[in-house]
């Protein structure tokens, strides 16, 4: 019988890998098509375009690498990248942004560090990442959600926004809500609004909060813990990760909300705002460039919870887990260096 050598991620389930990465991109279903009710057509043309690029360049860099391009492709490796990254990206963002993020972080990212299995960055994040240090105003310029916009874009119109450089003040026209003030993210607002000296309290007074936790954006963490929930019961991923996240999150936004209530957030607007739930169980749970033992996902996942909420309230930037994942998938080999599990049959050391 032969033993196969093979590279992460290494699965104990009965199933191969693109068969796991088929699982978890239906998961994602729910909150795709819960952030498309909100947001528009712009999400799904987004996502589509994500997946071409991606596809494309994979194949073009297995083929100058002599590796099989039918058989990597089928791994669906590069499709899920291509998912996160598009739902990542607002929705009426120009073409090119989508499609620099994705070469990165599919050639860059994964590829120059031999491909699946190798990369030691999470390569939507990086990729994410990238375009957000490099193009702050284009991937902060979110539309305002279908209910609040004063201009909602169609299918045609979404296409012209997104393909035909069409000018500033037809793109403002569908960010700006109906009290005519240009919309930004629920944490955007609040950070905007807490460095202008208004307190939270004032803050969540605004027409984006009118359900008390972001327009569109409580119902869009939803969808996606359910999906990651059902990802938990098809055990396609462990609990360790997702709970270290939220509850360090949480932990860190009580004490900080008690503390000082004028300037800090509660924990459930941090628990159900921006890419908590997307992050917690899809993204920090990469089964690559994560740690591998029980303590050590435990720890993975509270540093990750940890550092979103230091950046989140302290940092320059609304939404902090792209940042918090790349940061926590550094730490990960250190972790695992000095987080093993004990051997069986020998004592540990007093």
């Amino acid at each position: 019988m032969a033993f196969k050598i093979a590279s992460s991620p290494h699965l104990s389930r009965n199933f191969q890998t693109s068969t796991l990465m088929q699982r978890v991109i239906l998961c994602t279903l729910p909150g795709v098509a819960t952030q498309c009710y909100f947001f528009g057509w712009g999400v799904l043309i987004q996502v589509a375009l994500a997946i071409t690029v991606a596809l494309i360049s994979e194949a073009i860099v297995l083929q100058l690498r002599k590796r099989p391009v039918a058989d990597t492709l089928k791994d669906n490796s590069a499709l899920l990248t291509a998912l996160l990254l598009g739902i990542a990206i607002p929705p009426l963002a120009p073409w090119w942004l989508t499609v620099m993020g994705v070469l990165f972080a599919i050639v860059i990212v994964k590829h120059l560090y031999g491909g699946l299995g190798h990369n030691i960055f999470n390569p939507a994040m990086a990729g994410y990442v990238m375009l957000l240090i490099s193009f702050p105003v284009q991937m902060t310029s979110w539309v305002a959600p279908m209910m609040l916009a004063s201009q909602p874009a169609d299918l045609l119109g979404s296409l012209q926004l997104i393909f035909l450089n069409p000018s500033a003040s037809e793109v403002e026209a569908y960010k700006l809500g109906f009290d005519g003030i240009a919309m930004a993210t629920p944490l955007d607002t609040i950070k905007t609004d807490l460095s202008m000296g208004l307190t939270s309290i004032e803050s969540l007074t605004k027409s984006i909060f009118n359900d008390g936790f972001g327009v569109g954006w409580f119902w869009v963490n939803m969808a996606y813990l359910a999906g990651g929930l059902a990802m938990l019961k098809l055990n396609l991923i462990r609990w360790h990760i997702p709970v270290g996240v939220l509850a360090s999150l949480f932990i860190c936004a009580s004490v900080g909300y008690l503390l000082n209530p004028d300037t800090h957030v509660g924990p459930l607007l941090h628990l159900f705002s921006g890419a908590t739930m997307l992050a917690a169980f899809f993204i920090a749970t990469d089964p690559v460039t994560a740690a591998t033992s029980v303590r050590g996902r435990l720890l993975f996942g509270a540093l990750i919870g940890v550092l979103v909420y230091v950046i989140r309230t302290y940092g320059g930037y609304p939404d902090a887990f792209a940042f918090a994942i790349l940061l926590a998938n550094l730490c990960a080999p250190f972790i695992d260096h000095y987080i093993k599990p004990r051997t069986y049959g020998h004592r540990s050391r007093s």
